[in-house]
């Protein structure tokens, strides 16, 4: 199948770059350390502060630290090397070809999401369940609903990132868009702070936001926070963004190629 084929090379591509690896997992390890105790002196003046006690905090920590490169919180992965043939021309090439840009890229943003998680998601879990012995998940009903959140959270990343891509085909360059879009990413996703710590209609507002669903709603899962009808509510929620997003990007694929001038004439 044309798609299993995009993402397993895609995957190799990643797994050449072992030195960079490497040295994200220490970066991502000591981070989780650094943070790790600044939740734990919060959590020490405050124990029940937004439905978490310590562990839960501290393994939110970790399994943020693990999601980072896997969803792309930053920007990049795939959707990078888009923006760049938009900006050169070559996307020319890619409107050739007899298949969908929206599925060529997404499958090649989940073999780089799959090495990632393989890599710098596990690596420094590891790391936090020997060193602060952060929680599993609460059943193996959470943990196979955590592996589905975990896929979701990636779509959900990449259909925003690829709208923030395909903003080259009018500006040429994505860099400011990627910035802000970057920005907004780390603070309502919960990567900077549990959303759950948000205040009145800031927590309501940010819960609500697609961004939510790329650390929040994971790792509630993992924790054990939703169950029952509530546990599918939380998936349903990634699917919803999931699904807008991603019809999102069609429409707008759609705009820009009724406009696209490829550079040189």
């Amino acid at each position: 199948m044309l798609h299993v084929a995009v993402a397993t090379r895609t995957f190799r591509r990643y797994s050449t770059y072992r030195a960079a690896t490497l040295a994200g997992i220490f970066t991502n390890s000591v981070f989780g350390v650094i943070y790790s105790y600044a939740y734990l002196a919060l959590w020490n003046e405050n124990p029940t502060a937004g439905g978490y006690d310590a562990q839960d905090a501290v393994t939110y920590v970790w399994l943020g630290q693990a999601l980072l490169m896997t969803i792309a919180l930053w920007g990049g992965g795939t959707t990078d090397d888009l923006a760049e043939r938009v900006r050169t021309g070559d996307i020319a090439i890619d409107l050739y070809r007899p298949v969908g840009l929206v599925g060529w890229y997404l499958a090649s943003d989940l073999g780089r999401a799959a090495y990632h998680l393989l890599t710098r998601g596990f690596g420094p879990t590891l790391i936090g369940i020997v060193v602060f012995d952060i929680a599993l998940p609460a059943s193996p009903l959470h943990a196979v609903a955590f592996a589905v959140s975990l896929v979701l959270a990636v779509i959900v990343s990449f259909a925003i990132r690829f709208l923030v891509a395909s903003t080259a085909f009018w500006l040429l360059d994505q860099s400011g868009v990627k910035v802000m879009s970057g920005a907004f990413a780390i603070f309502f996703s919960g990567m900077m702070l549990p959303l759950v710590l948000f205040p009145g209609w800031l927590g309501t507002l940010s819960n609500a936001l697609p961004w939510a669903s790329y650390v929040q709603v994971p790792a509630d899962i993992w924790l054990g926070k939703h169950v029952g009808t509530g546990l599918l509510a939380a998936l349903g929620f990634q699917v919803f963004w999931a699904v807008v997003l991603l019809a999102a990007c069609q429409g707008v694929l759609r705009l820009a190629t009724r406009k696209v001038v490829v550079q040189g004439g």
